[in-house]
């Protein structure tokens, strides 16, 4: 099948002085991280695990991958967290370099009374008519024909979405338009979107779109694995290009990864609708952007920034499976740590040795 693009941070002794200057190093290097919603429950597990475990202090602000990439290109921040990879260009422009961190897939829930976990089935299409307002009522025939044995209420559907820009309104979208043509051919696939107007309600935030699904029965939105579990959501099953109906979970989502392809220059994997068996369809990868030419005074930070992601690659798996998150796949660490040596100090030496 055609693939498209989703757009183009010890313990020291006095015996072994050398790592007790790492230690010093590390201590004085904290890590400022800013950007996206989506791995923000991720980031804040992973930043309590690692401090006893690398002595570097880690602060991750959600305030969009928009802003955290004018901070980085500002150097206020030591690294900006988005939803898709930046074109090699935009790169090379910013003296930047970016590498995946973890997978966060997208999943659409509902509020709806009387429906249990795991019995909720809709193909792509039926979500996309959904959204596009198509499909009114939760008992209409086509969504009965796909949930045979399920009592669906004639409550009406009330689809909620984000009107700010967001990687989780890319990864929806994206899959909206690669299942639906009238989805391709209308609101399309974005960072922002124009929604079909007067067809459900437009919330900015993930918190606020949650909220709106929590209090109104009948609401269906779109987030995160945390979100479903924090809020008791019910999580739609999806049919996926392979022609199965799928649950949101680790299975699905390693599934999802381990077909792709890491080796593609900027890692720029597209892990939306695969043609796999037993794939969850709208999964996207998290990544962190870094200056790769830091000054003096922000060496330690970028090189702790290092530290801590391989702290999580090493040691943050259990945890990322546990709020709903994948790990990206262990053969694409490797490459991760050859784009970490990119980045140099002034003198031109790497700052991440392993």
């Amino acid at each position: 099948m055609q693939r498209r693009s989703l757009l183009l941070a010890t313990v020291a002794t006095a015996a072994f002085p050398f790592i007790g200057s790492r230690l010093a190093r590390a201590q004085a290097g904290g890590v400022a991280g800013a950007g996206s919603a989506l791995p923000r429950a991720v980031y804040q597990k992973w930043i309590e695990l690692a401090a006893s475990g690398t002595n570097v202090k880690v602060s991750y602000e959600q305030n969009g991958a928009a802003a955290a990439l004018d901070q980085l290109k500002n150097r206020a921040i030591d690294f900006a967290s988005v939803d898709y990879p930046r074109r090699p260009a935009f790169l090379r422009e910013h003296q930047l370099i970016q590498f995946p961190t973890v997978l966060t897939p997208v999943v659409p829930f509902v509020n709806l009374p009387g429906v249990a976990e795991g019995q909720l089935r809709l193909t792509g299409e039926l979500l996309a008519d959904i959204f596009l307002g198509k499909i009114a009522k939760w008992d209409d025939a086509k969504i009965k024909a796909q949930n045979d044995g399920v009592k669906l209420p004639a409550t009406a559907i009330v689809p909620v979405h984000r009107l700010e820009a967001s990687g989780a309104n890319m990864l929806f979208t994206t899959y909206l338009s690669r299942v639906s043509e009238a989805w391709a051919a209308g609101p399309r696939a974005g960072t922002t979107v124009q929604w079909p107007q007067g067809k459900g309600a437009g919330v900015e935030g993930l918190d606020a779109l949650a909220a709106k699904v929590k209090g109104t029965p009948g609401a269906i939105g779109y987030g995160g694995v945390t979100t479903v579990k924090a809020n008791g959501f019910t999580a739609v099953l999806l049919k996926n290009r392979a022609g199965e109906f799928v649950k949101a979970d680790h299975a699905s989502f390693a599934k999802a990864a381990e077909a792709e392809d890491w080796s593609t220059p900027g890692f720029n994997v597209d892990l939306v609708d695969e043609a796999v068996a037993g794939a969850w369809p709208i999964l996207g990868a998290n990544f962190a952007l870094v200056p790769e030419n830091p000054t003096a005074e922000k060496v330690e930070a970028a090189r702790n920034t290092f530290k801590f992601f391989d702290w999580a690659f090493d040691h943050g798996y259990a945890s990322a499976h546990e709020l709903g998150y994948e790990g990206i796949p262990k053969t694409a660490i490797p490459a991760v740590e050859t784009v970490w040596r990119r980045a140099k100090d002034p003198s031109g030496r790497p700052i991440w040795e392993t």
